[in-house]
């Protein structure tokens, strides 16, 4: 591009500039296409993924937010800028920020002198450290090489940076280019995974009057302070259960959750938003219909390690490795999640098949909802899943890439050769490290103990989830789903 187009671009994106010297340094908000379009879906529900960033001292901290498409993003940079603009030792012309859609990696390396140029009255008095914005920077090629130039060579590289993502490449190679060395002396979270609402939060903005038990340490999951909690709350668990499968149904996108709370279902013109964003970072060449179809037999085959033969058959594709893509690429835009075999001391088993979690249960609905010919999804199926990824979601929180790095949950086979749905992982502790509770899911609202005796005869311990029973008198605990998700997370 030329300057003058990428000067309009900084303009138009950044109209706090304008604001700056106003009386009203947020009046940018009232006419803010991201944030009216939030408006018309909020139920106050916000990210606080970056409150350290807006709320703690400007440092030359670097973090890389990375999450789906209609999770939220652009929202989330948004409020960023509401909080910072609010900040009386902040001038709104020390935040940038840059929608990278359009952009390739020259004009990212132009915009970084453009955008210090364009805000250059704030450095009269002296130097002023900037806060860099980029939106969907990960879809530039070489998008880390350019900010690893620039944070070695530059006064870029004493700012505050931001950069968000849908789509996570190895390629990319962001531990060497910005992590080493280059993401600020401030010990923060560098790399940080923006999800779709969590139970809990689901339950808070729609207003359900359930008590929120607090979260425990996955390791710590039958304690006896959490039976005394789960033993306090045994009245309400049909409250929960009706709670969970209406979460089951709209999943935790912000969106959709507004529409399921205001309408009592998610609209078809946000189903088919979430099938382009789908065609379009899986297989833009493909269909629509691949969409619904690819993930209906990845629904319906998700509770048992995926047969990549069997499956590609039946979805019509020639060869297995045209699956293989697909689910590659479903991984890398963070709309499903991998869960492996694990042996008995943790280590993922190489060559196994892995199982392929949806990483919403929106998406186990989404082709039934658009295709009336596809099955409706299996509420056993999308309880395992939410279980899994929810406990994918809460490793990550603890150990910094371990989603990125596809080492979060796993199963485990037994002797007999059945299988454990949630293995014992290793996750991090303030002491150091211990094992995960094995957990199995089973939604069932009556004989539970048949169901225990694999998980009772490998580990002697462990959480059965259930759809309403509740019972922790022995070493296998049953507890409903929805309450196992309020412990994790």
């Amino acid at each position: 591009m030329r300057d003058d187009e990428l000067r309009r671009i900084l303009t138009d994106a950044n109209p706090w500039w304008r604001t700056a010297t106003s009386g009203d340094r947020t009046a940018w908000k009232a006419t803010h296409r991201v944030l009216q379009g939030r408006g018309q879906f909020d139920l106050g529900y916000r990210s606080q993924v970056l409150v350290d960033i807006t709320a703690g001292p400007l440092t030359d901290a670097l973090v890389v937010l990375a999450g789906s498409r209609r999770v939220g993003k652009s929202v989330i940079l948004m409020d960023s800028v509401d909080a910072l603009c609010r900040r009386s030792d902040i001038d709104p012309r020390q935040i940038i920020h840059i929608p990278c859609d359009q952009l390739a990696a020259r004009d990212l390396r132009r915009v970084l002198t453009l955008g210090r140029e364009l805000t250059r009255s704030v450095d009269r008095e002296q130097i002023q450290r900037r806060i860099w914005l980029f939106d969907e920077i990960t879809q530039i090629t070489g998008w880390t090489a350019t900010l690893k130039t620039a944070r070695d060579g530059t006064p870029f590289g004493d700012d505050t940076v931001v950069a968000t993502g849908s789509r996570w490449v190895k390629g990319a190679d962001a531990a060497a280019n910005l992590f080493a060395g280059r993401a600020g002396l401030e010990d923060t979270r560098r790399l940080r995974h923006v999800a779709p609402m969590s139970f809990r939060d689901y339950l808070i903005a729609s207003g359900r009057h359930l008590h929120l038990l607090e979260p425990v340490h996955p390791a710590h999951l039958q304690e006896p302070g959490v039976r005394r909690s789960l033993e306090a709350v045994a009245f309400d668990v049909d409250g929960y259960d009706v709670a969970w499968q209406e979460y089951l149904t709209c999943g935790g996108f912000p969106r959709a959750v507004a529409e399921q709370v205001r309408d009592g279902q998610v609209s078809t013109a946000y189903l088919k938003d979430l099938q382009a964003w789908l065609l379009t970072d899986v297989d833009a060449d493909a269909p629509p219909e691949s969409i619904p179809r690819l993930l209906s037999e990845l629904e319906q085959r998700g509770s048992s390690p995926l047969n990549v033969t069997a499956a590609a058959e039946a979805l019509g594709y020639p060869n297995r490795p045209t699956l293989d893509r697909r689910v590659d690429r479903l991984v890398a835009t963070f709309a499903a999640l991998r869960c492996p075999q694990r042996s008995d001391d943790g280590n993922i088993i190489i060559g196994s098949r892995p199982k392929v979690y949806l990483a919403d249960p929106l998406l186990g609905w989404l082709p039934h909802f658009l295709r009336r010919d596809l099955p409706s999804p299996d509420m056993t199926r999308l309880t395992e899943m939410t279980v899994g990824v929810t406990l994918a979601r809460v490793l990550d929180d603890l150990d910094e890439g371990r989603w990125l790095a596809g080492d979060t949950v796993g199963y485990a086979r037994t002797d007999s050769g059945n299988e454990v749905d949630l293995c014992p992982v290793d996750a991090t502790t303030p002491s150091g490290s211990e094992r995960t509770v094995p957990i199995e899911s089973k939604w069932v609202d009556a004989g539970w103990r048949g169901e225990g005796r694999v998980i009772a005869g490998k580990y002697n311990a462990g959480v059965l989830a259930t759809k309403s029973v509740l019972d922790v008198t022995e070493a296998v605990w049953a507890v409903p789903a929805p309450l196992v998700c309020l412990l994790l997370r």
